[in-house]
């Protein structure tokens, strides 16, 4: 792990649950009537975040849906970040025009990502023809589909690109998702093999030492987590404190240590909870995410901004 947290390679920031969709299989229950945050509380988690940061990813809900403040966020993330920092929009695309791309790339974002391109969502994309004639038409390159595993697209220079993908029978968001609508509508993936932890978007490496994925934490509206799904109770409260604190306090937790690990069924070993009971659990739940709920649930309680193992 590294012994200091001043310094994270990514940050997924869900800084919306608004949404113009509805779709059945979203993980934070996103929509017309998601959660949102003040203007104000946006910028205190700002102050929060690391001194340096490689890449921010803001995603949602959908991000347009709430534009203005989308931009206040990105003004300033710029003048916090002048330099090295990429900026990279998740959007479901549905709201982009050829105005509002030209602010975003104006405002500092050079990664779009299309995520909407599957049955679920509304317009099912129905637009993407439409949207890579306007990428294409102010030179944002759409030749780079997996940008986010790979280091060199945000350490070594920040060239417009964009892409495009959506939830998949196999992979739903990028992995087994067991959260939100999409428990609600059973359109989860119950496979209790499938380990999310160890794919980027789930806690393998948030706490740093590997190198074959970025070191990536997720802030779901506040919430600072190891995943982006998200444990069951937060590493800490992005508006009240220093996200490089919360880190460092995870650190020093066997628990969070196994997370780090990749590994959610030893997180417990230190309290007795063994890895064969974790693994039956998994196997009867029929997803490793539930595994980690019930984990946290059972055995860790809350206070005001950690986790305390009981």
């Amino acid at each position: 792990m590294k012994a200091s947290f001043e310094h994270i390679e990514s940050v997924y920031w869900v800084f919306t649950q608004l949404c113009n969709d509805q779709c059945a299989h979203c993980y934070n229950l996103s929509g017309p009537k998601g959660a949102k945050m003040s203007e104000e509380e946006c910028m205190q988690i700002i102050e929060n975040l690391p001194p340096k940061i490689d890449r921010i990813i803001l995603s949602g809900g959908e991000p347009l849906a709430e534009r203005q403040k989308l931009y206040a966020i990105l003004d300033r993330l710029k003048q916090r970040y002048p330099a090295h920092t990429q900026l990279m929009l998740q959007t479901n695309g549905d709201l982009l025009t050829e105005e509002i791309l030209d602010t975003l790339i104006a405002k500092g974002v050079t990664r779009f990502d299309i995520a909407s391109i599957d049955r679920f969502h509304k317009n099912a994309g129905a637009r993407l023809t439409e949207l890579a004639d306007m990428f294409a038409s102010r030179g944002v390159n759409g030749d780079d589909k997996d940008p986010l595993v790979d280091k060199d697209n945000y350490l070594h220079g920040h060239p417009l690109s964009w892409g495009y993908w959506g939830a998949t029978d196999d992979m739903w968001l990028g992995g087994n998702w067991a959260r939100g609508r999409a428990i609600k509508k059973g359109v989860w993936k119950k496979d209790p093999a499938h380990n999310f932890c160890t794919i980027l978007s789930g806690a393998r490496n948030f706490l740093g030492g590997y190198d074959d994925i970025p070191q990536e934490i997720s802030i779901q509206l506040w919430q600072i987590n190891p995943c982006c799904p998200g444990t069951k109770k937060a590493l800490g409260d992005a508006r009240h404190q220093k996200v490089a604190d919360a880190m460092m306090q995870a650190s020093q937790s066997p628990m969070w240590q196994k997370l780090n690990e990749g590994n959610p069924w030893q997180m417990g070993e230190h309290l007795g909870v063994s890895e064969a009971h974790a693994k039956a659990r998994t196997q009867a739940l029929k997803n490793v995410c539930l595994w980690c709920d019930e984990f946290f649930e059972q055995y860790c309680k809350a206070s005001a901004h950690q986790v305390v193992e009981n």
